[in-house]
């Protein structure tokens, strides 16, 4: 059985806005949009590789709020799992430091506005359902 590979994904939430961030690399993903994130290393949560993700593509303080249901295949052995996140207070707002070349806040009526990578569309709907019954 291959190891699966946890890649976490934020659904960073400001005055009601999820934060979406254009790629710039790799090629192949460069002008698409996702939710900032990345690998969980070995021996690290889920929870704490993305406020170090987030701090080290973003330059934020974040903290987790909940994981969204559902997880999402990526390339194998990958897979994306999203969670709820917010900013701490006193932190900087973000800037693309890594593999990103744009950030947009988006309101809920905007989040099909991006052209969002395959795989975090299915994370995106969810966020939207949620968000329409009144849960994030």
């Amino acid at each position: 059985m291959t190891e699966r590979i946890v890649v976490v994904g934020a659904a960073l939430f400001d005055d009601g806005r999820l934060l979406a961030a254009r790629r710039s690399a790799p090629a192949e993903l460069a002008g698409r949009w996702e939710l900032p994130g990345g690998k969980v290393e070995p021996g690290e949560s889920p929870e704490a590789a993305l406020v170090r993700e987030l701090r080290e593509e973003l330059g934020v303080d974040s903290a987790t709020v909940e994981r969204i249901p559902g997880e999402w295949p990526l390339r194998s052995p990958y897979v994306l799992q999203v969670w709820s996140a917010r900013l701490l207070p006193g932190s900087a707002g973000p800037r693309p430091l890594q593999d990103h070349d744009e950030l947009r806040w988006l309101a809920q009526d905007e989040f099909w506005d991006v052209d969002w990578l395959d795989q975090d569309v299915a994370a995106v709907r969810e966020l939207s359902a949620r968000l329409d019954a009144g849960t994030r």
